[in-house]
């Protein structure tokens, strides 16, 4: 990367919270976290040049549109400041955090605010599930299915069977991990959440079929959160660890990105990956992509990852994605215990969408935000001992946006 993006601070609120039964709303919840992502990275809002927001189906869950306005809304001290909202399903916090580097690395700012907000608990299930499969090809695929997503990825589940095989157990230790994650998590949504003996097994009473071989452990959860980040230039940085007394290069910063957009269509791009290595063959570029910017050669450089684990499976294709196994073998790596929050490569120590929650438009947000806490030693809980690099994938629809980002110091 030519132009280094440095981050400063962030914030993520508890996403246990269930904000219609508080009494409260999305314009609290931005409110909340514009106060306190400032606050973390000890940032005048004065010193903040743009704003970008990640909002996926605020239209749909609130009815209110417009969301780039909201900051400036609900915390009159950004009255002005040049804002705009970015929507790219459940990767539209990534898309946000690349929008705020693309202005940094212009020149045009040397200081953005990210936040990624959605709230999804407002309504019944059915309906909330409705509303998501608007990211996907809307008319012309999950007719018929009473849950789209779960169908969808059920889907893809499927074609990993097909092509190399794919053992039940292996996706219910995935789930187990990432639960277990969670408990250490102190805002994770189900850190309190305890499971029965056969929670991650066949048991309809304790893990009934969601839709296909989705099982209810297999799936993230609906969650109403927010996650900011304070990004910014070197020159700003430089300026920033002076005043601070902080060394710069202790700071968290972006080391590499990759941005891959593929059509809607699940078949599709199952059709045009057949007799590929990759079952996502466009999924693998984002990452290598952002390997190559980060000067780093592959999965044996990082000390971690946060990916999406929309459902297990998504975590199992990751698994292959990173390079972590050879196509078809992510089973090795769960095996081994590589994986684990003490293993050699641990993903998703903060338990990732299935334990710490899913607020849409903020998860590519909060992995980044999880990235430079690791990083930069500020993990708490959930900490991986030494780690300088961090890799996170955030993904849109059935993996139709990616976006991959390396983090270090």
């Amino acid at each position: 990367m030519s132009a280094p993006v440095f981050v400063l601070g962030g914030y993520q609120t508890d996403f246990s919270r269930h904000l219609a039964r508080q009494g409260h709303d999305l314009a609290e919840l931005v409110r909340e976290t514009v106060q306190e992502t400032l606050h973390a990275a000890v940032i005048d809002p004065s010193e903040v040049g743009c704003i970008h927001v990640g909002n996926a189906f605020g239209e749909l869950f609130t009815g209110q549109a417009q969301l780039g306005a909201m900051p400036a809304t609900v915390y009159p001290q950004l009255w002005g400041v040049p804002a705009a909202r970015h929507e790219a399903a459940c990767a539209s916090g990534g898309i946000a955090v690349l929008a705020a580097m693309a202005d940094l690395e212009a020149g045009r700012y040397d200081c953005a605010l990210v936040l990624g907000a959605e709230q999804q608990r407002n309504v019944p299930g059915e309906v909330a599930a409705q509303h998501l499969g608007s990211a996907a090809w809307v008319g012309h695929e999950g007719q018929g299915c009473r849950y789209l997503w779960p169908h969808m990825f059920a889907q893809l589940g499927d074609e990993y069977e097909r092509r190399y095989g794919l053992v039940r157990h292996h996706l219910a230790r995935l789930a187990a991990k990432n639960f277990a994650n969670a408990r250490r998590n102190p805002k994770a949504q189900t850190r309190t959440w305890r499971f029965g003996p056969d929670a991650f097994g066949e048991s309809e009473q304790e893990n009934p079929v969601i839709e296909g071989r989705i099982r209810r452990q297999d799936c993230a959860q609906l969650t109403d959160g927010a996650a900011g980040l304070v990004l910014a230039s070197a020159r700003f940085a430089a300026a920033y660890a002076q005043r601070h007394g902080r060394p710069m290069d202790k700071l968290p910063r972006v080391l590499g990105w990759g941005h891959r957009t593929a059509g809607l269509s699940l078949a599709e791009k199952l059709r045009r990956s057949e007799g590929e290595l990759y079952v996502l063959p466009h999924l693998r570029q984002a990452i290598t992509d952002a390997f190559t910017r980060a000067g780093i050669g592959g999965p044996q450089a990082l000390h971690g990852i946060e990916t999406h684990d929309c459902f297990t499976v998504t975590e199992y294709l990751a698994i292959d994605h990173f390079g972590i196994t050879a196509p078809g073998e992510s089973w090795r790596a769960i095996e081994d215990g590589r994986l684990e929050a003490g293993g050699a490569l641990p993903i998703n120590p903060s338990g990732g969408l299935i334990g710490a929650g899913h607020p849409v438009g903020a998860t590519g947000v909060r992995m980044v935000l999880d990235a430079a806490l690791q990083v930069s030693g500020q993990a708490g809980a959930t900490q991986v001992a030494g780690a300088r690099t961090f890799a996170t994938l955030n993904l849109g629809g059935s993996a139709t946006t990616v976006v991959s980002f390396v983090l270090g110091t």
